[in-house]
């Protein structure tokens, strides 16, 4: 599997001279199976810069396949959807899978960003390729292609996100962003999904000393992400959602106290990764 970034920030998108390096876009990651089948997750504002390249492959002719995996329905993972080139082109196929009761309430939630209020699409039966969007059981597992997905979820503020874990072939990636974990940290069933993983991409929004201001946001600082990919017994922890107030130069310093914080605490054969837009991994 390769993952790649298009939108690494987190609430709302934050371009300028000072987030050139890792990027002011929000959270859209790509995963290409060994079967080279796609995988997107999350669908902020870098879905739109995902969707530029593919283009030029079959979803430019309409003949497309993914599995989109959302984590949650706030707006900086779901803003992206209306400038997704792909999904306006006849043939394409999506299937989408969240978190919510059922299918149906959760198509409803997608529908609402849909208002005329709100966008001039309408609808997601406007949009021209065919979505279909199912809920997700959590802990149950999903096939899509040849890769398994699980998700549970996962406290963030006053809801919660999935965090998903796709294997293929014996590898596994996790996506855990938009975490608040309570004092106890992650629940026995999220550690069962973080465990062992070879790559860990997790929520690292704040500096401890933002977080224990802003606890009511539900995000992580780097040390909760830290302490989670050891508990866990993680291979690679890759830091993601970076607060939209912080600048290339604060990211470098985010990074290097995450790497102090896992060294002191026996995680220093845990790899560490500051994810950037554009950047791509092999796992």
């Amino acid at each position: 599997m390769k993952a790649r970034f298009w939108g690494v920030r987190g609430s709302v998108p934050a371009p300028g001279p000072d987030t050139n390096r890792y990027g002011g876009n929000t959270s859209c990651v790509s995963v290409r199976t060994a079967n080279g089948e796609l995988i997107i997750i999350d669908m902020g504002t870098g879905l739109m810069h995902l969707g530029h390249s593919l283009l030029p492959t079959e979803f430019g002719k309409g003949q497309g396949k993914a599995t989109i995996l959302l984590s949650h329905a706030h707006w900086d993972h779901i803003q992206g959807l209306g400038f997704f080139a792909p999904v306006f082109i006849p043939g394409n196929q999506f299937v989408l899978f969240g978190h919510a009761k059922s299918s149906s309430m959760l198509e409803g939630i997608l529908e609402g960003q849909m208002n005329p209020n709100f966008s001039p699409l309408y609808t997601l039966k406007n949009l021209g390729a065919a979505v279909e969007v199912r809920a997700v059981v959590p802990g149950e597992p999903v096939t899509a292609g040849s890769v398994q997905i699980i998700g549970r979820p996962n406290p963030h503020g006053s809801t919660t996100a999935l965090a998903f874990r796709i294997e293929e072939a014996g590898r596994s990636f996790v996506y855990a962003s938009d975490v608040g974990y309570g004092d106890g940290g992650p629940t026995p069933e999220v550690l069962a999904l973080y465990q062992g993983a070879d790559v860990l991409l997790h929520d690292c929004t704040y500096t401890p000393e933002h977080q224990a201001t802003r606890r009511n946001r539900g995000f992580s600082s780097y040390e909760d992400a830290a302490l989670a990919a050891i508990a866990a017994g993680v291979k690679h922890l890759v830091m993601f959602h970076y607060d939209q107030d912080y600048t290339d130069s604060d990211v470098d310093s985010l990074a290097a106290a995450c790497r102090a914080y896992l060294d002191a605490r026996g995680g220093s054969a845990i790899r560490l990764t500051a994810a950037a837009e554009g950047e791509e991994l092999e796992i």
